[in-house]
């Protein structure tokens, strides 16, 4: 699955358009490297999203093509929370 349809999927970025950008602006980076937007996401990946001060750390879980709620917060593991420094 594509880079920015799994940060819609997994509700890490509320829409696709928004995840394309980030990935654009080089925001974005999985296993230590910078990612466009049509990185092929695996399982084991591990995704480094920056927002401003804060980064998100997750590892994927799992890829679905379509999740719920409940199921979209089970597609990743939230490695380290806060503030980069």
């Amino acid at each position: 699955m594509r880079l920015d349809k799994y940060l819609k999927v997994s509700r890490l970025i509320k829409r696709r358009t928004v995840a394309n950008e980030a990935c654009d602006k080089e925001r974005v980076s999985v296993n230590g490297r910078i990612a466009r937007a049509s990185y092929e996401v695996k399982e084991g990946d591990v995704i480094a999203i920056r927002f401003g001060e804060r980064t998100l750390t997750v590892e994927v879980a799992s890829v679905q093509e379509n999740a719920g709620k409940a199921e979209a917060a089970a597609m990743y593991r939230e490695i380290s929370p806060g503030l980069d420094n």
